[in-house]
């Protein structure tokens, strides 16, 4: 749309309507009416804001602070394995004895840092997202559009934390190896980054779930920069999938994070922080920003009777959630492990 045109100047006011021109025998001459300044008038006239898309570049350049902080809250986590382990009250030593030794295997413990500090962050961003797409509080200490941006950062950081925590533990991998180096490599990227390529213990499991986490992170972070592209609707669709990514991410620190191996206050305080996320959940499909997303009463519903079904559902297991939830945090036991006796020692060898 083109912008308005300029005020007549009083030349102009005087220049007759061409239906009120007066007959005349000689040949008429040309009237030259003023044309706008197109040009003078985008500089002068206010545009129409249009907002900006977003872009990948832009995010990347405003998530410096929060991943600064990342990092300081990633050196700050390593630190406490670090004092941990040399007094000896790490559940790592009760599962690896040989662990003790930190100058040899600081590496192992710098990939626990960036995998706690990973959690953290995911759990930083379902929070956010959860408040941007459900009924938000009357309070909050940023604004909507920041709220989002720092969504995207937080994503953002979440996804380079989870890489250096699967990059540190193949970088060990190759340093506690003895083969050639083509071999030492081969190894651990076939352990690190293959489903079913680490074959030892509870690793049979808890890493393809690790690499689940990690394979359905990059792409569901990125989509939304190329939303406009596949469409805002199936976007929102595969969005979604982004909480089966951070329940991954539970089920993996739960199955095979040494700090929290045994039953006690480390692991319950992991089903502790699940709390306000399955009550946000549930609020989330209680009371949806859309109104199509709304369960109305059966007669009510506009839709097929097995999306009615679904959602009813949904709520149902979001309950159910909650109460198992509180359960465990009330009892202090998921049904995992129960720490050895104090005289004896574990003789699990656990390759992590």
């Amino acid at each position: 749309m083109n912008p308005p045109p300029e005020p007549a100047t009083p030349d102009a006011e005087k220049t007759p309507v061409p239906a009120a021109a007066p007959v005349s025998q000689t040949a008429p001459v040309p009237q030259t009416v003023p044309v706008p300044d197109t040009a003078a008038a985008e500089t002068t006239a206010p545009a129409a804001a249009t907002p900006r898309r977003v872009t990948l570049r832009s995010d990347l350049r405003a998530s410096w602070l929060d991943g600064l902080v990342a990092l300081v809250v990633t050196a700050a986590v390593f630190v406490i394995l670090f004092v941990r382990i040399k007094a000896e009250t790490s559940s790592t030593l009760t599962v690896m004895p040989f662990m003790a030794d930190t100058g040899e295997f600081w590496m192992y413990y710098l990939s626990q840092a960036f995998g706690w500090s990973a959690l953290l962050w995911a759990w930083g961003t379902v929070i956010i997202g959860l408040l941007l797409s459900g009924p938000r509080p009357a309070r909050l200490p940023l604004s909507g559009p920041r709220l989002e941006r720092l969504h995207r950062t937080t994503s953002l950081n979440t996804i380079a934390l989870i890489v250096a925590h699967a990059l540190l533990f193949a970088a060990e991998l190759i340093y506690q190896d003895t083969d050639a180096w083509p071999s030492r490599v081969g190894s651990a990227v076939l352990e690190t980054f293959i489903p079913g390529g680490y074959n030892s213990g509870t690793g049979v499991w808890a890493m393809p779930i690790g690499q689940a986490a990690l394979y359905l992170a990059v792409p569901l972070g990125l989509l939304f920069y190329v939303r406009h592209r596949i469409g805002p609707k199936t976007w929102r669709v595969l969005h979604r999938f982004v909480l089966v990514v951070y329940v991954l991410s539970v089920w993996h620190t739960l199955l095979y994070g040494t700090n929290v191996w045994y039953d006690g206050a480390f692991r319950n305080t992991v089903w502790l922080l699940q709390l306000p996320i399955a009550a946000l959940f549930l609020l989330r499909l209680l009371r949806p920003a859309r109104r199509s997303e709304r369960l109305a009463s059966p007669g009510e519903h506009r839709g097929s009777r097995a999306g009615w079904s679904l959602r009813l559902t949904g709520r149902v297991a979001a309950v159910a959630v909650i109460g198992v939830l509180v359960a465990v945090i009330a009892s202090g036991r998921d049904g995992g492990r129960t720490v050895p006796p104090e005289d004896t020692s574990s003789t699990h060898v656990h390759d992590d």
